[in-house]
């Protein structure tokens, strides 16, 4: 028998954690049809799961593990982690927060550029060879745009800083106030659409946000409006977005975030207002390489008796302070 400890790989990771981590632990692969069997045999003797989110670690399977003690997820967002449940058997949460805030934020602007711009279309147009008869009609303009970002914590800030440059008002909406921030802050989702023409959501995923974005939201923000969701798909009442597009409630929406991933709806695909990628908003090598060095150090710190280092907010670090919560960070 191993006596390096044993962890649990939830679904398909980046080669190099694998890699990266073999010869300190003995590592258990979930293929999707054999977790069950792990658990038979090694149950008592996982210390550690690490996820990239796909597959949800709740407190049923926290509790089918009697020596867990750290998961550790790929990904700032966790919102498939049970956090709580975690937290009352003492397991430690990891995630990968700030090494993928730039490249969320420079992604971000890309999308909003791509859909008030109609940019996957006209390249469709060129493509096609219609340039040769005509002209790709006139589109929409940021210019004068008012931008609303729901979800003011570490990535909305730095979208913030990166449509600053484009002379845009910028307001937002997030559970408090952030004190260093002069933007306008509106207490409710509805009342920041209401006065703005492009909203931006980098609101956390989970039951408590689930369909923050609703008829209601997409009516205020009305028929000049404009949709980007870079959050979780869970955000976005999915129903609701379709009828808006469908029915020129809203001029346009970008999606890298689906509802149920890598699932999407027919009407949704149909819809020529949209502009959907397929949850690629960390998707480089620079980004993910950094998300899973992070990743990797938080894993061996915890079994080199280090402890965390970067642990979320409800499974703080034995002997530390609380992270400080933020409570509009991204779940992306």
């Amino acid at each position: 028998m191993s006596d390096r400890p044993k962890l649990l790989f939830l679904g398909s990771l980046m080669p190099v954690i694998e890699n990266s981590l073999e010869a300190g632990f003995e590592i258990l692969r979930d293929d999707g049809t054999n977790l069950d069997a792990l658990i038979e045999r090694h149950g008592a003797e996982i210390r550690g799961i690490v996820t990239r989110g796909r597959r949800p670690t709740d407190a049923a399977l926290i509790a089918r593990l009697p020596a867990l003690e750290l998961i550790a997820n790929f990904g700032v967002g966790y919102d498939t982690v049970d956090a709580v449940a975690a937290a009352k058997h003492g397991v430690i949460v990891t995630n990968t927060p700030d090494v993928l805030n730039d490249e969320m934020g420079d992604f971000t602007v890309g999308l909003l550029l791509a859909t008030i711009r109609t940019l996957p279309a006209a390249e469709r147009f060129l493509r096609a060879g219609k340039w040769l008869h005509d002209a790709f009609p006139l589109g929409n303009s940021l210019r004068g745009r008012r931008i609303g970002i729901a979800g003011m914590g570490r990535i909305g800030q730095v979208i913030a800083r990166r449509l600053s440059g484009f002379d845009l008002s910028i307001s937002y909406h997030s559970r408090n106030k952030v004190s260093h921030l002069d933007y306008p802050h509106f207490p409710s989702l509805v009342e920041l659409a209401a006065n703005v023409d492009v909203l931006i959501v980098v609101l956390p995923g989970g039951p408590a946000t689930r369909h923050a974005v609703n008829a209601e939201v997409l009516a205020a923000l009305g028929p000049d409006g404009v949709l980007i969701n870079v959050a979780r798909g869970t955000v976005v009442d999915e129903a609701a977005l379709i009828d808006a597009l469908g029915s020129r409630k809203i001029l346009a929406a970008g999606l890298d975030v689906f509802e149920d991933e890598p699932r999407v709806p027919a009407a949704l695909l149909a819809c020529d207002n949209a502009v959907l990628v397929p949850h690629v908003g960390t998707a480089t090598h620079h980004t993910r390489g950094l998300m899973a060095d992070l990743l990797i150090r938080n894993v061996r710190a915890w079994f080199g008796g280090e402890g965390p280092i970067t642990p979320v907010a409800e499974t703080p670090a034995p002997g530390r302070r609380a992270p400080q919560t933020d409570s509009s960070i991204s779940k992306q």
